[in-house]
């Protein structure tokens, strides 16, 4: 074999043994840590893709989680609005009561106001009456059964008006009921034939002269009271009813004194 015959063998032989050698030292080199770059290259697209289907998985496993939080933040939403509004509409609510308690408040007094005025007015308009009979020397059996039930209606009138009158009024109507209690003891016992010393037509006169206007001033506090001094422009002084004069004569023959 010529030279040239054995240097082509000794080539082929070395290609053919090469590629084993290679392999084996890729291997080796991959137990060990260290590789060539092809080897490098490939650990590196293999690290690349496990890092992208991690992150596709992990975008996967969040998306349900948002939708989640998405649908609470809307119910939450909803149910604060709606508290909201109820909050807002049990306050008007309240303040629509609070408003209907005032008015209702102030109708009742002024119903008892107007009762009050009224028994007071028929109670001073029955005492003068009485007083008049007993000036003119007349029957007064019917003035005195006028008188009873003024005086017994203004009885229940001022008992209720106690519970609700505010003091100053109450203070008022307080004084005006003592001082007609006064008269009408004076007026019976003139009407009786019993009088007391002081007692006398000329003074059961001017204590009912005074009554109506305590009765007047009475009255401008419960118009206070009720807002409606400053409605209407005030009127003229009310006129004391007409007053007879007193003849001594025949009273003291209608007492027998």
């Amino acid at each position: 074999m010529s030279d040239s015959e054995k240097k082509r063998k000794s080539v082929q032989c070395s290609g053919t043994l090469a590629v084993p050698l290679g392999a084996a030292r890729a291997k080796v080199g991959r137990s060990q840590g260290v590789g060539f770059p092809q080897a490098s290259g490939a650990a590196s697209m293999e690290a690349h893709g496990d890092t992208g289907v991690r992150a596709l998985d992990v975008t996967g496993a969040g998306a349900p989680i948002v939708a989640v939080v998405g649908v609470v933040g809307t119910l939450l939403s909803a149910l604060l609005t709606q508290c909201a509004a109820e909050r807002s509409r049990q306050r008007e609510q309240e303040r629509t009561e609070r408003v209907r308690a005032r008015a209702r408040e102030a109708e009742a007094r002024r119903t008892c106001y107007v009762a009050l005025n009224t028994s007071l007015r028929q109670y001073l308009a029955a005492l003068t009456d009485q007083l008049h009979a007993l000036i003119r020397a007349e029957d007064p059996r019917t003035a005195r059964q006028r008188l009873s039930e003024a005086r017994d209606l203004h009885r229940d009138v001022y008992a209720e008006a106690q519970m609700r009158l505010p003091d100053p009024v109450l203070a008022l109507a307080g004084e005006v009921t003592h001082a007609l209690g006064t008269a009408y003891g004076r007026l019976r016992r003139l009407d009786d034939g019993v009088p007391r010393p002081g007692d006398s037509l000329d003074a059961a006169q001017g204590e009912i002269d005074a009554l109506w206007e305590r009765l007047r001033e009475l009255r401008r506090g419960m118009r206070a009271d009720l807002g409606a001094s400053g409605v209407c422009r005030p009127s003229s002084p009310e006129p004391a009813p007409h007053r007879p004069r007193a003849d001594p004569d025949a009273f003291r023959a209608h007492s027998g004194c």
